[in-house]
């Protein structure tokens, strides 16, 4: 498993690992690309979802390039009756905001090639689908460095709350991911062996699809 270095003090070395980190996930996702992974994480995501009380509105993502996909899961949550929402990015700096998603909403191209819903309700999620390049036991994900969700967590952490669920294939899985201030450890990743979720000791455990 790859190593990141961790807990650097100097703000540049930690840019610097980063920066490799990204590189090596990003090697590591394009070799784990698998539609049937994509389909097994979402059962495991589903199942977490229907099991985490006070969800009603939530967020996903269109993937682009390597990204595990989260579409079964939307198409099924949504039939479940849940509200799905897309991020859209509204400024460099600003934190995202969310427009209602709906099987066969019309979409337009939006910004660093993805999607968005062309019109639709503005909501404020309860649980964000959070795609990523790698993560750690401790809840660390490495991004691909706008820090769109990491001020989007804190300022929805600021109002109501937000849990957050990372999704990726196994192998993204880093021993350590470099941090800094600033940056916002997730609630659970949903893989396609497990759903790992971090207590307040930074511990996992795992869980699957019931029945």
């Amino acid at each position: 498993m790859p190593v990141a270095e961790s807990n650097v003090k100097n703000g540049c070395d930690t840019t610097r690992a980063k920066q490799a980190a990204r590189a090596d996930a990003s090697s590591r996702r394009r070799a784990a690309f698998s539609q049937c992974k994509s389909s097994r994480a979402c059962e495991f995501l589903i199942d977490h979802v229907r099991g985490t009380p006070g969800v009603a509105v939530l967020s996903a993502y269109l993937p682009i390039k390597s990204e595990i996909s989260p579409l079964n899961a939307m198409h099924e949550l949504y039939r479940l009756g849940k509200r799905i929402c897309l991020p859209v990015v509204v400024g460099s700096e600003l934190p995202l905001r969310f427009r209602e998603w709906r099987p066969g909403t019309n979409l337009e191209p939006s910004a660093f090639g993805t999607s968005v819903p062309a019109r639709g309700e503005w909501l404020s999620p309860d649980l964000l689908i959070v795609p990523l390049l790698a993560f750690d036991r401790r809840g660390n994900r490495l991004g691909y460095g706008g820090g769109f969700y990491d001020r989007t967590i804190a300022e929805l952490n600021a109002g109501n709350g937000v849990l957050t669920v990372g999704m990726a294939f196994a192998e993204q899985e880093f021993d350590n991911i470099p941090s800094a201030a600033g940056d916002r450890r997730l609630d659970a990743v949903a893989t396609q062996d497990e759903v790992i979720r971090f207590d307040n000791r930074r511990r996992s455990e795992q869980d699957g699809p019931k029945g």
